[in-house]
């Protein structure tokens, strides 16, 4: 385990806005999708976020029953708190099928 951040945002994927807080656009790649005119960029939230690797983490997040990730382990809500509490930067990740 890298990383640990109770309240992480992705810098990459989320959603634009307005200055009120309206959703602009839904679902976008900052590096790919340009800003609408008026709008800025507002990452998605990973609650209890662990990295594991540069792009890689165990984070909160809505399971559809399909694999839907951009790469992240997205744990349900009831056991991200959990694994965050119990989990030290240091710890050894190993992921396997």
């Amino acid at each position: 385990m890298q990383e640990k951040d109770p309240n992480h945002h992705s810098s990459e994927y989320g959603d634009y806005v307005d200055r009120w807080g309206n959703v602009v656009e839904a679902n976008v790649n900052a590096r790919t999708d340009a800003a609408p005119r008026g709008s800025h960029f507002e990452g998605a939230s990973m609650s209890d976020y662990m990295r594991i690797t540069e792009c890689v983490g165990l984070h909160a997040g809505y399971l559809p029953g399909y694999p839907a990730s951009h790469g992240c382990i997205r744990m349900p809500a009831s056991v991200a708190p959990i694994f965050y509490q119990h989990v030290r930067v240091g710890t050894p990740v190993e992921v396997s099928r």
